[in-house]
Order: C-alpha cells, then structure tokens, then sequence
C-alpha cells in the first residue's frame, strides 16, 4: 500500500488511467479477436470502445486536471 500514502498519490492516477483506457482497449482487443467472423458485431465493438474513450477522457480527465 505504498502507492496511496499520504504524500505519495502515483497509484491514484495509476487507478485512474486503468479506469480511462482499460475496459477501452479489452474492448479493441475483444473486436479484433471476432473482427473475422462477426463483422457487423467487431464495429459495434470498436464504436463503444471509441465512445468510451471519449467519455471517460471528458470525466477522468476532468478529476486529474483537477489534482
């Protein structure tokens, strides 16, 4: 638990960019793996992972500019 110490905060914006691209690129990464089979399914998947980023660029981006 070093990395959320008082005076150290790095693993709070380590959390953060975990929550801002994680599920994004496992999305991508699910779309890539069905690209072949599933078309139309892989480029649903790429828009939500798009529109994820988005969102969470705005929203967590929003609490570092703040820190």
């Amino acid at each position: 638990m070093t990395l959320l110490e008082v005076g150290n905060l790095d693993g709070l914006l380590i959390i953060i960019l975990a929550v801002m691209f994680g599920p994004a690129i496992l999305l991508a990464i699910i779309g890539f793996a069905i690209l072949k089979k599933h078309r139309k399914a892989a480029k649903v998947l790429f828009v939500i992972a798009t529109v994820y980023v988005i969102i969470s660029l705005g929203i967590c981006g929003a609490l570092i500019l703040s820190y």
